[in-house]
């Protein structure tokens, strides 16, 4: 019965995506096919290399829009 299928999620080829952390700025991936958010939601990515932001400062997130530039450069804790 056609009504009846059940979604089957198709993994993503793992040893094809590659993360590249930028100082003090995005996470370059290449490979991926969705990106999906905080929120639990779907992005489908269409170009081979996307910016993800990690400051969280994005207007465009998950995508990094470059704004972590005018924050500067992030201190780090020394305890």
């Amino acid at each position: 019965m056609r009504g009846d299928r059940v979604p089957v999620a198709t993994p993503l080829p793992t040893e094809l995506l590659r993360l590249t952390e930028c100082e003090d700025g995005p996470v370059l991936v290449r490979g991926a096919r969705v990106v999906v958010d905080a929120q639990g939601v779907t992005h489908p990515v269409t170009r081979p290399v996307v910016a993800l932001c990690r400051c969280g400062a994005s207007q465009r997130l998950p995508w990094c829009d470059g704004v972590h530039k005018r924050l500067g450069k992030r201190e780090t804790s020394t305890g």
